[in-house]
Formats: structure tokens, sequence, C-alpha cells
């Protein structure tokens, strides 16, 4: 049966207090839908752009945006991967009530499926590892860590899922989450895809915690930020098999909720400026521009005029309080000049 070891820190529970505070702060605040399914459409692009570029895919975001908005007919593995995760998250978010998800062994395989089609062979997509493999230094191609063999990893996978199942009511759930996303990165269970699968499996876990902002924000990106001390804190070194029973969760769980708190203070800075009150409210000609940029990706002067009788100068306010409010971003310059 498995039982991690880890021990609540002053650190880690001040990181917790910390993240409720910011999770109550968000929620209790109103905020114009236009304004939250903008930031939800950019947060799955964020997303997914730091997911897939940990595991070694090499486009920029702005390629990946471009990927997203044109969906192109024939594409590489690179592009594939790319819609294949910005495809789930779309299809996660959707069911991600807090409450309504129950963790499984079937679902971690059709997370891992969906991640994966089209770029391995059908046996590989949807089922667990039938062959041992090794995680090695990328370039001195040593050997860092050996996983447990093949023959093991569904009932590990089983023990796992139970674990996070009746924990549920015992453990919270930041720690919880954090202890499944470094024991599924341990168990390394598929043949590919087995951090894009954990980090969307734990974004599961993460939203049953009743995080109502939850697909505003992306933690991928903290990650991002530094992939060498993400794998060094999510992996381990060695065989697993020595290293099953001494495995420390602590120091990765005070990374996990640092990096939520992060993301969590990015998304609340950027959302302040968006905020319902008589001072922030959008107001009818903000919502007009944005639905332009929406549905079109961008907006010029020229464009707004045709949308509003407001005076030039007038439309140029409302451009520069969107702009302050970290909406909008300007580009270009004189004629040229048009915003995103």
């Amino acid at each position: 049966m498995f039982q991690p070891r880890y021990t609540i820190t002053d650190r880690l529970l001040a990181n917790i207090k910390r993240i409720y505070a910011l999770v109550a702060q968000l929620n209790n605040r109103q905020f114009p839908d236009i304004v939250l399914a903008e930031f939800e459409r950019v947060a799955r692009e964020v997303s997914t752009h730091t997911s897939t570029s940990i595991e070694g895919n090499p486009l920029p975001l702005t390629e990946v945006r471009k990927i997203l908005k044109s969906k192109p007919s024939h594409i590489r593995d690179s592009e594939k991967e790319v819609l294949n995760y910005n495809q789930i998250l779309k299809d996660l978010n959707k069911k991600l009530d807090p409450g309504h998800i129950r963790l499984s062994l079937n679902f971690i395989l059709k997370i891992q499926k969906q991640v994966t089609a089209g770029l391995l062979p059908t046996w590989d997509s949807g089922y667990w590892r039938k062959r041992p493999v090794m995680v090695v230094n990328p370039v001195t191609n040593q050997a860092l860590y050996l996983p447990p063999d093949a023959k093991d990893v569904q009932l590990l996978m089983q023990d796992l899922v139970a674990f996070a199942n009746r924990s549920r009511k015992t453990i919270d759930p930041l720690i919880l989450a954090g202890i499944f996303h470094k024991q599924l990165v341990i168990i390394h269970p598929f043949m590919d895809g087995n951090g894009r699968t954990t980090r969307l499996a734990t974004k599961v876990l993460l939203a049953a915690m009743g995080l109502d902002t939850f697909n505003l924000f992306s933690f991928e990106k903290y990650y991002h930020k530094n992939v060498s001390r993400y794998f060094g804190t999510v992996g381990e070194l060695g065989n697993y098999y020595e290293l099953a029973d001494k495995i420390d969760f602590g120091p990765w769980l005070e990374y996990f909720t640092e990096g939520i708190i992060d993301e969590l203070t990015r998304v609340q800075q950027l959302l302040s400026a968006a905020a319902v009150t008589p001072q922030t409210q959008l107001l009818p000609h903000h919502l007009r521009i944005l639905e332009f940029i929406g549905k079109q990706g961008l907006i010029a002067d020229r464009d707004y005029a045709q949308l509003t009788d407001r005076a030039k100068a007038t439309r140029a306010i409302d451009f520069n309080q969107l702009i302050a409010g970290g909406v909008i971003a300007r580009k270009g310059k004189g004629r040229a000049t048009y915003y995103y």
C-alpha cells in the first residue's frame, strides 16, 4: 500500500494558507464574462506551449498561437502535439466541476491516449507500457533513473489511484495533488507522454478543491521558467526499487505549492484591472473592442471607428484604458498601429 513520506513544514503550511487566501480573493470578485473567456483562451495557449516545451517541443509561443488559430491540415509531429494538448485542455475544462470527476485508471489512460494520438503506435497510446524504459541525461546520455518494471506498472498505478481517492477527505487537496504528481512521474507508466499526462491529471485533482479560477491559470508556466529545477525536484536519481521506501515528498510539495502561488498571483494582478467595480467596470464600448479582437485577433482605430460614433480622441482614450488595465497591448506606429 502506497504511503508517501513527507513533513508539513512551516514553509509548506504557509504556502497552503497563501493559496487558499488567493483563491478566496479571486472567487469573491466578479469579472465580465468576455474578459474571463479571453483569459481562459490565453491560459490554454500558455499551458499548451509550456507543457509541450518542457518535454522538448521546439515551437515558440508565437508559433503555437498561430497553429491553434489556423489548425493546419498537414502538420508535423510538433504541431500535432500542440493541437492534442490544447484540445484535451478544452475537454477537461468542461468537466472540471468540483467533485464531479473521480480519478480512475481508465481516466488517466484516456488522457495519455489523447495526448499521444497520432504520435505513438496504437499499442502504446492509451495503454500502460509493456517494455522497460530509463530516464537519461539528454547531454551525456547517461542513465539517471530506472523506473519500475513494466510488469509492476498497473499494480503501482492502482495503488496510487486508490490512495488519491481514499485520501480526499483526510489529506489537504494541495498536498494530495502534489503527491500524486510526483508519484506518477516516478512510476513512469507510459512509453511516452508521462509528463504531459501527469500535469493534466494533476489539474483535475487541483480542480477538486473548488478552484473556480482553475481554467484561468497555467501552473506549467512556473515549471517552464526553470525546467532543470522542475525535473530535479519532481524526479529521482537511481533505481526505483532501491528508492521507493526512502523518497521524501516534502521538498517537492514546497516547490509545487510555490508554483501555484506564483501563477495565482500573476493572474490576480492581470484580472484586477477588469474587476467589476464603479471604477474599473468594462463599459459597452470596451466590450465592443474586445469582442472584435476575439473574432479577428486584432483591431485598428479604423475598425473601431466603424463600431462606434465616438470621436477619434475619445477612441484613443478607450484603447489606452484597456492598455493601462493590462487587457490589451499596442503594436506598430502611426497608421499601422493596431491592438491585440
